[in-house]
């Protein structure tokens, strides 16, 4: 796992721009701590930072390929986790490598079948290739869209990178925010393509995109797709849990300390005891790790959301399968520091407005970090199995929006419910919105002979693997990589993805549950306790010393009126959450706070243009 990013520009010799090309590849540092690298050849220069967990001391990059039509270069950010079974295919066709790196099957498979190779690939990747036999650069991304990565097209090339800081390094790219990118920051939603940023934008999930002299082009790779499925249902729950068991054995591959994100729900639990299992069989206990809160246990109040604490779930997991665990307790300071908020704000370029949720993600990776250095992580579940609310949630299943925005606001708090009055008439949020849902379900390919209410799940399955999932898949990247952890997601493996996306709703929730084929293919390594509980979020903290040091900040930002976060919040809003006499402890409640301190803090950071109209 790296960070990667690099310039093309087609009118001028870029092995001058080294000045240029060490500030974009510097911001990446914390991605890359391990090692850095650059390499510039005419238009074209490229910048590396690395985590090095494969072939420690032979995975440097950027790593090139000499031959007589020019050079091949790559950086390469990611794991392949069948570059095994590649790099054989490879020597049988008469390669030979110098490493042991998946970075070079990667190289080399390009140079066998060109941008093809990324229809072989296994795994979670964003790499860009600059192919000097042609004058092009070729970049591709994953296909569930793990690993981040975005360009920025320039008039006579292109800059990209892992993260937008990478690209807000190089003066070509302006540091702008418009009407739809504000938009982007207010809705749950995230618009594939769009980047925030003026001028920039991602590299989509499962696209190769081609930079030469005569512009950019876009090719996918992979989509999801709709296809019958025939099996039964023990056929079915067999076929989960033999992908499962291939996908953990392959992600557990590291030449580094590993471990698991243990949550005490079905998808972490499954995914830690099958590790347990399968590395207990050379001799070795799974490390695991949770994050818990002060006095959270003991102290505990049950809401819609969540109905039990995680710590007694978790305890139960470790003891059955006989994990090395430990668990990092946060206290209400911690959270709430604004050296935190800033780290956070850094780490994912924008105002996401998660708060505590977001603080303990990071304080958690930081302190795993400080013990290994890759973890398996059970995100994603829910989106491939069916695990939230909303998919059982009439209400949500009838809306002609997406299915998660029907209960969101209350459950975590209105995003633009703090936005001035004029603010909210220029978004126009709702109408953004509708057009995003209208382009999303478009696409839906609806198998012949389904019922309505099968495609309508169908519709909501795809909405969650496509846009939701985007999300939490890009806070999990960014959180993780700020401190230098690599995170795998064992569920986002696409084999399991497109298998279980075609079973039918009636299969998926065969007993009445959610995820009723996860809980039975994984029944046997599962506690009771565990099998028999109902899906909980991530947690979130009840502490109200955490709501007090809200209302505390709050009150020193609006002690500051000229302060740029007042152009886009109701200044009398923030004013009536930080004076009210009982501190604002549920998570709907804070969110304002949470989200103000976090516009604050990013305006602060990135001094970025806002054009309202």
């Amino acid at each position: 796992m790296c960070g990667i990013t690099g310039w093309v520009s087609f009118d001028r010799d870029l092995t001058t721009e080294a000045t240029t090309l060490q500030a974009m590849t510097e911001t990446m540092a914390c991605r890359g701590p391990d090692d850095r690298g650059t390499w510039a050849e005419g238009p074209a220069a490229l910048g590396h930072r690395r985590l090095a967990i494969i072939d420690l001391p032979g995975g440097r990059q950027p790593m090139t390929a000499r031959t007589p039509e020019g050079t091949v270069a790559l950086v390469y950010s990611g794991e392949t986790y069948n570059y095994t079974e590649l790099r054989r295919q490879l020597t049988d066709r008469g390669h030979r490598f110098t490493t042991d790196s998946d970075t070079e099957v990667v190289l080399r498979g390009y140079l066998e079948w060109g941008d093809a190779v990324a229809e072989r690939l296994n795994g979670m990747y964003a790499f860009a290739i600059w192919d000097g036999r042609h004058d092009k650069l070729v970049m591709i991304r994953d296909r569930m869209g793990i690993k981040p990565f975005y360009c920025h097209p320039t008039p006579d090339g292109v800059l990209f990178g892992s993260e937008p800081k990478a690209i807000l390094a190089n003066p070509l790219a302006r540091p702008r925010v418009g009407l739809d990118g504000l938009r982007e920051l207010f809705v749950l939603v995230k618009t594939p393509g769009h980047a925030v940023w003026d001028g920039m934008r991602e590299v989509e999930p499962g696209t190769v995109v081609t930079v030469d002299r005569s512009g950019l082009t876009t090719r996918v790779y992979w989509s999801l797709e709709t296809r019958p499925h025939t099996d039964d249902r023990d056929t079915t729950i067999a076929a989960v849990r033999e992908l499962l068991d291939d996908i953990v054995r392959r992600q557990l591959v590291a030449d580094v300390p590993r471990c698991t994100l243990l949550s005490g729900g079905l998808d972490s639990s499954a995914m830690t005891a099958l590790a347990a299992g399968q590395l207990g069989e050379h001799g070795e206990r799974v490390r695991s790790f949770a994050v818990d809160f002060v006095g959270q246990a003991d102290n505990f109040i049950a809401d819609e959301l969540r109905g039990t604490p995680d710590t007694p779930f978790v305890h139960d997991v470790a003891r059955l399968a006989r994990t090395d665990h430990q668990d990092i307790v946060l206290d209400a300071d911690s959270l709430a520091d604004p050296a935190v908020r800033a780290q956070v704000i850094r780490a994912r370029d924008l105002p996401a407005g998660f708060g505590d949720m977001d603080a303990s993600l990071l304080l958690l990776f930081r302190a795993i970090r400080d013990q290994s250095t890759v973890a398996l992580s059970g995100e994603s579940a829910d989106e491939v199995f069916g695990g939230y609310l909303q998919f059982f949630d009439e209400e949500a299943r009838r809306v002609d929006t997406f299915p998660w925005l029907a209960s969101f606001g209350r459950h975590f708090g209105e995003d633009a419910g703090i936005l001035r009055g004029d603010v909210t008439k220029a978004l126009d949020l709702p109408a953004y919105v509708a057009d995003g849902y209208r382009t999303a379900v478009a696409g839906i390919q609806r198998l012949d002979g389904e019922s309505d209410f099968e495609y309508r799940m169908r519709q909501i399955c795809h909405l969650h693997l496509t846009r939701f999932v985007r999300a939490l898949l890009d806070r999990k990247d960014r959180m993780s990589m700020a401190v230098g952890l690599e995170v795998r997601v064992p569920f986002c493996d696409h084999r399991l993805v497109e298998y279980v996306y075609n079973t039918p709703w009636s299969l998926k929730s065969f007993d009445g549950r959610e995820k009723s084929l996860l809980r039975e293919a994984t029944a046997d390594v599962l506690p009771r306790s565990v099998y028999d509980r109902v899906k909980s979020p991530y947690p979130s903290t009840q502490d109200p010393r955490y709501a007090r040091a809200l209302q505390d900040q709050a009150k020193d930002l609006l002690s500051r009126p000229s302060h740029r976060v007042f152009d886009l919040v109701d200044r009398e809003k923030v004013q009536r959450a930080a004076d009210r006499d009982t501190p604002v402890s549920a998570q709907a409640d804070r969110r304002g706070l949470e989200r103000t301190l976090d516009l604050a803090g990013w305006l602060e950071q990135y001094s970025p243009e806002l054009a309202l109209s």
